[in-house]
């Protein structure tokens, strides 16, 4: 049974919202955050990223740089430009990508969930990663980025999200990036009912993106119930903001490799030893997008190579059989010697919204060689979740992103 809460958002006002949305904080670099928000007084990542307010040589980590985001916070309320919800509610969320429509619930999800594995995950955090947003949210008491979480898709949650679709909605905008953004409010006592008990049908919600948000925000948690020993359960620190995907809304895209050395092989060494390991083809000078699982694309020497796995490379483990995993372990540890791909500087990641194009730019530029994967499908997550067992480094990579500071979870004691 899960616990799927309704609750009062503040939410930019609705003259604002284009303004103030802003793709989540670590998709920046810092030199990239502070060109972002030069002149512009509204952007939320503005208060994800404090430090741009400050030298660019400053201790982003500083005392000062999290009390500066909670004092920005509290000016956008106090000026007017947040809303706070008068009710609990529901939101739906969608999100339009060339021509494709995605919708989700905003909600808040339960920590105690996440602690008794309702709540699934996929990947390990770094603590060094959590430690940045576990201040950033207990300063400001409040949880800004949504996580991406996804769950079986349940046909009564469908009929209440058609049905409050049909109305008019209370965000409507597309950003510069052609990503269109519409946001509806589920305040109606019965469907805020129905929707709150068909989430108690669900034995299993899966994190889909934001695993480090998720695990600040438990910790953040963790923090407060410590602080007040005599907490109910109810108090609104118990709960993390949270924007829920039917598992047929979604689209995950490839997240592909590229390596910087060939460990000292020639081209024509280092295709024989792939040969030993996949069947392999030559496909052309034409970018290859492989086709389904189990297929490979490389760009080597200025030509597209198909790999095939083969069957004896199955072992039947959900996570040992990912693509991304199998590359790991047959090919980028033995033959190019990465045996820790999040901490080799030989190996580097390419999200699939950048296109294949980019794999060939990358060689052409600074590597050696580019690995184009085909996606892992999001029933692979969960089966890999549901095993308690975790997939490699960047094996997902979820487009159109959740925009910050549209929905912003409150989370004083």
């Amino acid at each position: 049974m899960a616990r799927v809460n309704p609750f009062r958002a503040v939410r930019p006002r609705a003259d604002l919202a284009d303004r103030i949305a802003a793709l989540p904080y670590d998709v920046y670099s810092r030199q990239e955050a502070y060109e972002k928000v030069k002149g512009d007084p509204y952007t939320f990542l503005r208060i994800d990223r404090p430090e741009t307010q400050f030298p660019e040589d400053c201790d982003m980590y500083a005392s000062e740089v999290y009390e500066k985001a909670r004092d920005m916070l509290g000016d956008m309320l106090r000026d007017g430009l947040f809303i706070e919800e008068e009710k609990e509610a529901y939101y739906i969320y969608e999100l339009v990508m060339n021509g494709r429509s995605q919708v989700g619930i905003g909600a808040c999800a339960s920590v105690e969930d996440y602690e008794n594995q309702i709540i699934k995950k996929h990947e390990n955090t770094r603590a060094d990663k959590e430690a940045d947003r576990i201040r950033h949210v207990d300063v400001c008491s409040a949880q800004t980025g949504p996580i991406f979480l996804a769950y079986r898709r349940r046909e009564k949650i469908e009929e209440l999200v058609r049905k409050t679709m049909s109305t008019r909605p209370v965000y409507d905008f597309t950003a510069d990036d052609g990503v269109t953004h519409r946001l509806w409010v589920i305040d109606d006592s019965e469907d805020v009912a129905g929707i709150r008990s068909e989430f108690e049908q669900v034995d299993s919600i899966y994190i889909a993106d934001g695993h480090h948000r998720c695990a600040s925000a438990v910790r953040v948690s963790q923090m407060r119930r410590d602080a007040h020993p005599g907490y109910s359960g109810e108090e609104q620190f118990n709960y993390f903001l949270s924007v829920l995907f039917p598992d047929d809304q979604l689209m995950i895209m490839d997240y592909n490799r590229v390596v910087t050395s060939l460990n000292g092989y020639s081209d024509e060494e280092f295709l024989q030893r792939i040969g030993q390991i996949f069947d392999i083809s030559a496909v052309g000078r034409e970018p290859y997008r492989p086709q389904r699982k189990g297929e490979i694309g490389m760009y080597l020497g200025d030509m597209w190579y198909c790999l095939k796995i083969r069957e004896s490379q199955y072992c039947g483990d959900a996570a040992e059989d990912l693509d991304v995993a199998i590359l790991q372990r047959e090919l980028l540890e033995p033959v190019l010697g990465i045996s820790d791909p999040k901490v080799d500087d030989r190996i580097d990641f390419v999200g699939g919204i950048r296109g294949l194009e980019e794999l060939v730019k990358r060689v052409h530029k600074d590597a050696k060689a580019a690995f184009a994967m085909y996606p892992t499908d999001i029933h692979e997550l969960f089966d890999v979740s549901d095993a308690g067992k975790l997939m490699p480094p960047k094996s997902t990579w979820f487009e159109p992103k959740l925009r910050s500071g549209l929905l912003i979870h409150r989370i004083e004691s």
